[in-house]
């Protein structure tokens, strides 16, 4: 069901708890603030972030002939969502599945779920390089309009150390990086505005220039972004000014580059 979508776009890392999920869900907000229609799908299995995020935990998949129906954030049916989390009766409930089941979830949430036309399709991805990621390579191997992926990693050199296996793992798999994004770099004081480097900073920028990709950005621990978690706002909209509105648009900017829009 990826016919309809003109461009597919992986949010990828090596290591759990590196704001992902959030990255993922304010990029499809800032896509769906500038006009396209955008799809956000979440094939963290074991961890799906995304219903709440956006505050659609109470929300419920359907189905139709063409195969499920996405979640819509609002009327106008810019931004749909699709994930697991709809599937589970309450949020405390684990999936505790074994290789086969993982990869038949997702094959179908990547090929049975009727996303319509789409301008961009972000693809959230567990931590990690194993299963639930060779599939969705399998699945979108010879698709024309996978352009490619986002890394997210924070600063500190553990996580960073896993990134670069992530790195690697794109590289033999043969997806284009598009960029690395650190994120958590330093902490911006709601009073002052501030940014002070709580952790040690420049790790994105070291990597990005260590694999030979773009760094599309330095995103800081912002507290009135996080209060934007649960209500399904785009950060762009609710501070325009801030670091991180500047750096997702400057990051919106490369993708429609990329994908030729």
């Amino acid at each position: 069901m990826l016919d309809h979508v003109k461009h597919i776009i992986l949010v990828l890392s090596g290591k759990g708890g590196v704001g992902k999920s959030t990255v993922s869900t304010q990029l499809a907000l800032t896509l769906a603030e500038d006009g396209h229609k955008v799809g956000l799908l979440d094939i963290d299995l074991c961890g799906p972030s995304v219903p709440y995020l956006l505050g659609l935990e109470d929300q419920d998949v359907h189905q139709c002939d063409e195969g499920w129906v996405p979640v819509y954030t609002s009327a106008e049916k810019k931004l749909a969502v699709m994930s697991i989390g709809f599937l589970l009766k309450n949020r405390s409930d684990a999936v505790i599945w074994r290789g086969p089941k993982k990869t038949a979830m997702i094959r179908q949430f990547l090929e049975d779920v009727s996303w319509g036309e789409l301008d961009y399709l972000i693809v959230d991805t567990p931590p990690g390089t194993s299963d639930e990621h060779i599939t969705v390579m399998e699945c979108l191997k010879g698709v024309v309009n996978a352009d490619g992926a986002i890394i997210v990693t924070t600063p500190q050199e553990m996580a960073l150390e896993d990134v670069r296996k992530e790195v690697t793992f794109c590289k033999k798999t043969g997806i284009p990086i598009l960029g690395i994004v650190e994120n958590m770099s330093g902490f911006v004081c709601p009073n002052c505005s501030e940014c002070t480097n709580i952790f040690s900073s420049g790790g994105g920028q070291s990597l990005a220039e260590l694999a030979s990709v773009p760094h599309l950005g330095t995103l800081p621990i912002d507290p009135r972004v996080g209060e934007l978690a649960g209500t399904g706002k785009a950060c762009v909209r609710e501070l325009p000014d801030c670091t991180t509105s500047e750096v997702l648009r400057k990051i919106i900017g490369t993708l429609t580059t990329v994908g030729g829009e």
